[in-house]
């Protein structure tokens, strides 16, 4: 099968085009490298079922390229907590991609009768008021606040996913993706772990945002990308939104004692007033529809995959 996945030189989106290589399909991968990196997929370069196209798709895709399934998931997404009022650096390019990019990639399916997955996001929940997120929960998001350039963008681009399925016959669905980490996240997006583990492997203080009671749920990246292949492929799964993540939930507070347990460090753990703005103080998903319509579950344990993450970091400092 021929595969298009957008936003392939990203985190996830290196670690799909890694999968669907290992399982025999033809992969175009298509990033514009504003957030991803060619150094995730420079390994795949002689891989002679393998392309890369450096390209923006809030602009259609050049007219030679066909494909058979197209997996969408490009976005920045890394948190960036350099401030209290900014949650993206890259605010409009995030607004932009989930929503005219978005538009383009179904015309682009539509046009190819490619299969096609919308890669949502658990912030789609905002900072909830049910717990944990079952997928008709419509969330608690706002509008204008500072995390609104990546929340209400997916929100969109889950819109026009639907009106697609819905009223132009596209064959689709939507993953909302939940905390995940795993080799190949930047130290430079300041997402938790990463941050944790690199404090603590230099026996710096490990820094916890607020008083560290807001929980989280993390998944180990293999397990997502199992997800996200199974609800492509499996029957049944078109006009679905399904959670892909872990439902096993921690304080930040606890993830920060386990790393430094993991790690042998040194570090103590501190805390910072600063809460980021809108942070969500809840977060673990209801993934009985992933177990029933999928087969899915994360099979990675906590420990098992931060040991590999601290491996990771260590390798790559």
């Amino acid at each position: 099968m021929n595969i298009l996945i957008t936003g392939g030189a990203g985190f996830l989106g290196s670690h799909l085009c890694d999968r669907l290589l290992a399982d025999g399909h033809s992969v175009v991968c298509v990033d514009n490298l504003i957030s991803g990196s060619e150094a995730n997929i420079a390994h795949l370069s002689s891989n002679k079922n393998f392309t890369f196209i450096n390209h923006d798709v809030i602009q259609p895709l050049p007219a030679n390229i066909s494909a058979d399934a197209l997996f969408h998931l490009a976005s920045p997404a890394s948190p960036n907590h350099h401030s209290a009022i900014s949650y993206h650096s890259l605010p409009l390019p995030t607004m932009l991609v989930n929503t005219t990019g978005t538009l383009e990639l179904l015309r682009f399916a539509k046009k190819n009768n490619a299969t096609f997955l919308f890669a949502s996001t658990s912030e789609a929940y905002g900072d909830p008021l049910e717990h944990p997120q079952q997928e008709d929960y419509r969330g608690n998001v706002s509008t204008t606040g500072p995390r609104s350039v990546y929340d209400e963008a997916k929100r969109f681009g889950e819109t026009i996913t639907a009106y697609f399925w819905r009223s132009e016959g596209v064959d689709a669905r939507i993953a909302r993706i939940f905390n995940t980490y795993g080799p190949r996240l930047q130290k430079t997006d300041m997402r938790m772990i990463v941050r944790f583990i690199t404090q603590a492997l230099e026996d710096k203080p490990i820094t916890v945002f607020g008083d560290g009671t807001q929980t989280r749920s993390l998944a180990y990246v293999s397990d997502t990308i199992d997800g996200l292949v199974k609800l492509m492929f499996s029957d049944n799964t078109s006009q679905t939104v399904v959670n892909v993540g872990s439902p096993d939930e921690h304080t930040v507070l606890e993830y920060a004692q386990i790393v430094k347990e993991l790690t042998h460090s040194k570090s103590e753990v501190t805390f910072s007033e600063e809460l980021p703005a809108d942070d969500p103080l809840k977060r673990r998903p209801d993934i009985t529809l992933a177990r029933s319509l999928l087969q899915w579950e994360p099979k990675i344990t906590l420990e098992e995959g931060l040991v590999k993450m601290i491996e990771y970091v260590k390798s790559s400092t």
